[in-house]
């Protein structure tokens, strides 16, 4: 039986066990939150985004969550530079030409600060002359950075970025840093 485990990552944390930087680097991998043998991240999460990271143990289903052929959706909560109007949640609905090519259709919507949010550490930039605003924005492929570049192609340069969900699963209930079995 495979073994499915959903972690809440925190900002800072590498998407896999060990770190193959620089040597003497002391950066947080999966080992410092996950001490379960032989699972492995389905898909990555940057260094400096936060959420939902799916754990198996399970090649196949590590290949249908992280390949965009499957075309699994993932919803993210994105804390943007100013405040996106109609045009730009409707260029990221429609899809946004970034240098490697136009992006599938995303579901954008404007969203209310997420309630009992964690404090993120380092905080973000704040700049008292631009307001910041959220958005809920669910995409079915996972290029390089694509959340930040869609947000950055319309205007709204990404200042944090969660995920809240892989298809089905959520990070509902998981305290940053924690995980439980899916």
């Amino acid at each position: 039986m495979s073994r499915v485990i959903l972690l809440n990552k925190p900002f800072g944390v590498l998407s896999q066990f060990t770190d193959k930087g620089t040597e003497g680097s002391k950066r947080e991998t999966l080992s410092d939150y996950v001490d379960v043998p032989k699972v492995y991240a389905a898909g990555r999460l940057d260094r400096d985004s936060e959420g939902l990271l799916v754990l198996t143990d399970d090649g196949k289903l590590q290949n249908r969550i992280a390949s965009p052929k499957f075309k699994k959706p993932k919803t993210y909560w994105v804390q943007v530079e100013g405040t996106p109007d109609q045009a730009a949640l409707q260029a990221l609905r429609d899809g946004v030409s970034l240098k490697d090519g136009v992006t599938r259709p995303a579901k954008a919507d404007l969203m209310e600060e997420p309630e009992d949010l964690w404090p993120r550490t380092p905080p973000i930039r704040v700049r008292k002359s631009v307001p910041d605003s959220w958005l809920r924005l669910t995409i079915t492929e996972g290029r390089n950075r694509q959340v930040r570049r869609m947000c950055a192609a319309v205007g709204h340069p990404c200042l944090r970025l969660i995920r809240y969900s892989i298809g089905d699963w959520t990070m509902e209930g998981l305290e940053t840093g924690t995980w439980r079995d899916a």
